[in-house]
């Protein structure tokens, strides 16, 4: 049986909110327990610790794909069932793109918002079919979505949005959808 996998990306801050550490850690047990297993971004904090302990806690493999550069900065989690260690961030990205049957954007800074948007852009110019989804944790990207409907509204999109992205408020329900549709590849 092939094993199947998601990227995310996230934080490794926590943000303000401890919904969005909750949120994650829930996430990483939920896919764990559909046997999903996780790629993410390598760090031991934030969002991205909880998720991964979480995941590992609940029997997941999880992935870690980590720039030398940021194995301080990020704190490498030491835990993990495999670390990669990329030479810079473009390689980092295009192996966590690669890799992972699919994208789940969680709260972040700058980085998460880059990997969406590259991930996205690479989605919409056919160089992947990857479906990507959003785990609006509190609302965290209520003004982002707002935005991308703006792009809709305002004719730069060259089709649907909402075929290429998902956005889903609880866990649950991105799971359960995430699940179906990496059972129909």
């Amino acid at each position: 049986m092939i094993r199947r996998s998601v990227t995310i990306f996230c934080g490794s801050k926590s943000g303000n909110n401890p919904h969005f550490e909750t949120a994650a850690a829930e996430l990483g047990a939920a896919l764990a327990e559909k046997k999903i297993d996780l790629i993410y971004g390598g760090g031991a904090k934030g969002i991205m610790g909880a998720l991964a302990n979480s995941a590992l806690t609940a029997g997941a493999r999880v992935t870690g794909i980590i720039p030398q550069v940021l194995i301080d900065w990020e704190r490498q989690h030491t835990s993990l069932t495999e670390v990669i260690i990329t030479h810079d961030m473009h390689e980092r990205k295009k192996l966590l793109y690669e890799k992972g049957m699919a994208g789940i954007v969680l709260p972040g800074g700058f980085g998460t918002l880059d990997e969406m948007f590259e991930m996205l852009t690479w989605n919409q110019l056919s160089i992947h079919n990857k479906k990507i989804y959003i785990l609006n944790s509190a609302g965290f990207y209520d003004h982002l979505i707002k935005h991308l409907e703006h792009l809709i509204e305002k004719d730069f999109l060259y089709e649907p949005l909402w075929e290429r992205i998902h956005s889903f408020s609880d866990v649950a329900s991105l799971v359960n959808t995430l699940d179906k549709n990496l059972a129909q590849r």
